[in-house]
């Protein structure tokens, strides 16, 4: 368990290094107000498949699951409106969400609002979802531990009510 915490402690570590080593741009958004946003961090990937996202979502891989660390990471940004479907994992997952304005939810619990900066915990084996807001974009960091136990168990996808803060 020591050893799982050191090499969370130490992707965590990497990655707000990364944010801090990268400038920021200026951006126009629909409606002519500017924000500011990092420059991408990673590549943005490859397109994620309808069968587990509603909309247009993108994973970057970014440490493959293995035997030596026994953890996975990626990088996934959702367009605004975009989420994941209803999914658990054997050794839960935390989110470090490096861009945007998003929503979590536990299945049961109500939807939260994430935004650039936050931390998310998703416990072991408990429904979850999470995506970008309906009018920002969503990128995030996610580490799944402890691989040996399995990755991901797709469920169905999230309803617009409860995108929508419905339970």
């Amino acid at each position: 368990m020591k050893n799982l915490h050191k090499r969370i402690e130490f992707i965590i570590t990497l990655s707000l290094m990364s944010l801090c080593l990268h400038p920021c741009q200026a951006q126009t958004n629909e409606s002519g107000n500017k924000r500011t946003t990092p420059s991408a961090i990673f590549p943005k990937g490859e397109k994620g498949p309808s069968q587990t996202f509603t909309g247009t979502v993108w994973v970057q891989n970014l440490v493959a699951a293995d035997s030596t660390y026994q953890l996975a990471s990626g990088s996934v940004t959702f367009e605004p409106g975009a989420r994941s479907f209803w999914h658990s994992h054997p050794s839960g997952q935390i989110l470090l969400v490096t861009d945007g304005v998003g929503y979590h939810q536990v299945k049961g619990k109500p939807r939260e609002i994430i935004r650039k900066g936050d931390v998310v915990k998703c416990p072991p084996n408990i429904p979850h979802w999470h995506g970008a807001s309906a009018d920002s974009p969503m990128t995030h960091i996610h580490v799944v531990p402890n691989t040996e136990k399995g990755i991901v168990n797709w469920l169905g996808a999230v309803t617009d009510a409860q995108y929508n803060g419905s339970r």
